[in-house]
């Protein structure tokens, strides 16, 4: 006989913290059971348990609150010969270059949000967080 988890309420689906979807996979590859089997243990869906491992394997899980901090190099460069473009007569602010590790330069204004910025230049190296 089965038991299965039945969840009541308008959340109807299980929340798990980076921490907990990162101990799973790391349980799962060293149990030496089949994800299938894993996950029916478990009482998880397989398709999580790939997924986690994958993101495991790739560094997208962190066990810890430090996972949202990222840090990039960062070179300040001199102006000589560089032409400076205002965005408008009132003064925007300043214009911040970035330089993508695939190559691609993404200019900011120093009033966008850091979240936003980080989208962006995630989207334009080709990655997803």
């Amino acid at each position: 006989m089965t038991t299965a988890t039945v969840v009541f309420g308008p959340d109807r689906r299980r929340r798990w913290s980076a921490a907990d979807k990162l101990r799973i996979a790391e349980e799962s590859l060293a149990s030496g059971l089949s994800v299938v089997e894993f996950a029916r243990q478990h009482d998880i869906a397989p398709s999580l348990v790939h997924t986690w491992r994958r993101q495991a394997k790739s560094r997208e899980l962190s066990a810890g609150p430090a996972a949202e901090v990222r840090f990039a190099p960062v070179a300040v460069t001199p102006r000589s010969g560089v032409a400076v473009v205002p965005l408008s007569d009132a003064g925007d602010g300043s214009i911040f270059e970035v330089m993508l590790r695939n190559g691609r330069v993404l200019r900011l204004s120093e009033r966008m949000a850091p979240a936003r910025a980080a989208l962006l230049a995630d989207a334009l190296e080709g990655g997803a967080r």
